[in-house]
């Protein structure tokens, strides 16, 4: 497989790695990405790299919940400019979307398109049209998630991330004030520190093995012997799960507490357990390609 000198700044830009090494690494890899990485990892040229997404997409992320607190959506919903964000019926539409996913819990963005949307005659689709129309971008209905019971949400930047975290809690506790302190705790936790997994027992196997290869790749090269590079591993493994499970996280605000040692803290002091059950977060334009223009070309093309 072929790789041109975009990939080779792309795996710079994902690795923090020299020019020179990424060319080898591709070269090496036969320009597979993530073996170039992989390469580069095990050589001890690289860190874990995290699912950047960044490339950049307008419109929002938002989330909310229902007025009984026992719902709640994040949604992402993408227009062409930023511009569109600030607008009123825009936000006015997202905020529709997110009452109506609410209302009759659909199961996917088809589905939603099917419904009729809270405070309106039309369907979601039929307002959709309505909206690109009259603000005249492109507007589409990226993602969704919705859950039912002990639910949180976090908004944060304006539109660019919406958090939305499950807990398992009795209701006396859920009911509690200090309880609310901690769900928006944890619901900025996973907004700033970005975990891929709620604990290490949601961490499939072969994502952990994956990295036991990467790891054991590094010590031997690093001069150890085999036989002691499996201990090794176990403890570098733990401080893989501190990094990609919210559980084993430092908790922002107390880093001498990790995030599982802070909820148990917080279970202690108001009488019954709680647990983390899930989280969604949803940071505008991820993994979306923003269109990029030459200013210079579009008015050449003009004058044609």
């Amino acid at each position: 497989m072929a790789f041109t000198a975009k990939d080779v700044a792309a795996l710079r830009e994902k690795t923090g790695c020299g020019m020179m090494d990424c060319k080898k690494a591709l070269t090496v890899a036969d320009g597979n990405m993530d073996a170039a990485i992989d390469f580069l990892r095990e050589k001890g040229l690289a860190a874990a790299a995290k699912k950047s997404g960044r490339i950049a997409a307008e419109g929002v992320a938002y989330a909310c919940t229902n007025e009984a607190g026992n719902v709640g959506v994040v949604v992402e919903i993408n227009a062409e400019t930023d511009f569109v964000a600030k607008n009123d019926e825009f936000v006015n539409f997202v905020n529709t979307v997110a009452k109506t996913i609410i209302e009759c819990a659909p199961t996917d963005v088809d589905a939603l398109m099917e419904c009729k949307a809270v405070g309106a005659e039309q369907t979601i689709a039929e307002l959709l049209q309505e909206k690109i129309l009259t603000i005249g971008e492109n507007i589409k209905i990226r993602r969704f998630s919705r859950k039912e019971g002990v639910v949180v949400t976090y908004n944060h930047g304006a539109g660019r991330m919406g958090v939305l975290v499950d807990f398992e809690a009795p209701a006396e506790v859920a009911a509690k004030p200090e309880f609310s302190a901690y769900a928006k705790d944890i619901a900025m936790q996973v907004a700033a520190i970005v975990p891929n997994y709620v604990c290490p027992d949601e961490v499939p196997a072969n994502v952990v093995e994956h990295e036991k290869k990467i790891l054991t790749e590094q010590i031997i090269n690093d001069g150890k012997p085999a036989n002691i590079a499996e201990k090794i591993v176990a403890g570098r493994l733990q401080k893989f799960f501190k990094e990609i499970c919210l559980t084993e996280q430092p908790f922002v605000k107390d880093g001498d507490l990790s995030v599982k040692q802070y909820t148990e803290k917080v279970s202690k002091e108001l009488g019954g357990d709680i647990k983390i059950l899930s989280f969604t977060r949803f940071e505008k334009g991820e993994g979306l390609e923003k269109k990029e223009d030459n200013f210079a070309d579009e008015v050449a093309n003009m004058v044609k």
